[in-house]
């Protein structure tokens, strides 16, 4: 029995869910998102809150139960609080700045690296107003997967080298240092 599938999500204050053949509707004051209704579940909006059933026990509609609700409840925080991923690029002389719809990076190579915004999704260089940190980027959404992956592709830009720690790495993230090679006996 799916434990996550049986809880109901509750609607916060602004949001609207419809629901038609297509999937979830779901509408609150940072923007709209949709999500798929996977085969044998329905949806169900009444007093405040959203329910999803499962009309059978088969393994593979169970499996989808619990998954469904993932994506209806990731769908009502988005648009009710957004998501955010925070990116810090750690180098000498790394650094990123926003022109227009892209961001250009400087991360050691001959080159500079251009990285368009995907449509729905905001990339910002030193998000705070006071400090001149061009080492820090926020990459802010509704649709958590478009977020995640968005900071993903940013960081495969120049991932951390296992060595010096140097490159792209998410805020948060726990890197283990190697140890260099041992240079004789």
């Amino acid at each position: 029995m799916s434990r996550v599938g049986k809880k109901p999500i509750t609607l916060p204050k602004g949001v609207e869910v419809k629901v038609d053949a297509a999937g979830v509707h779901v509408k609150g004051p940072k923007g709209t998102v949709s999500a798929p209704v996977l085969d044998g579940i329905s949806v169900a909006v009444k007093d405040g809150r959203v329910d999803l059933v499962r009309s059978s026990e088969e393994k593979r509609i169970r499996a989808f139960h619990g998954l469904n609700r993932a994506l209806v409840q990731n769908a009502v925080v988005g648009v009710a609080e957004g998501y955010r991923r925070a990116i810090d690029l750690v180098g000498i002389g790394y650094k990123a700045e926003k022109k227009g719809s892209e961001v250009v990076f400087t991360c050691g190579y001959s080159h500079t690296v251009r990285f368009p915004e995907p449509a729905g999704v905001t990339i910002d260089v030193a998000p705070d107003a006071k400090a001149k940190d061009v080492t820090h980027i926020v990459v802010t959404g509704v649709d958590k997967q478009k977020v995640g992956e968005t900071a993903t592709r940013i960081r495969s830009i120049k991932p951390p080298d296992p060595y010096k720690l140097k490159g792209f790495r998410f805020v948060g993230e726990v890197l283990k240092k190697k140890a260099g090679k041992a240079t004789g006996k």
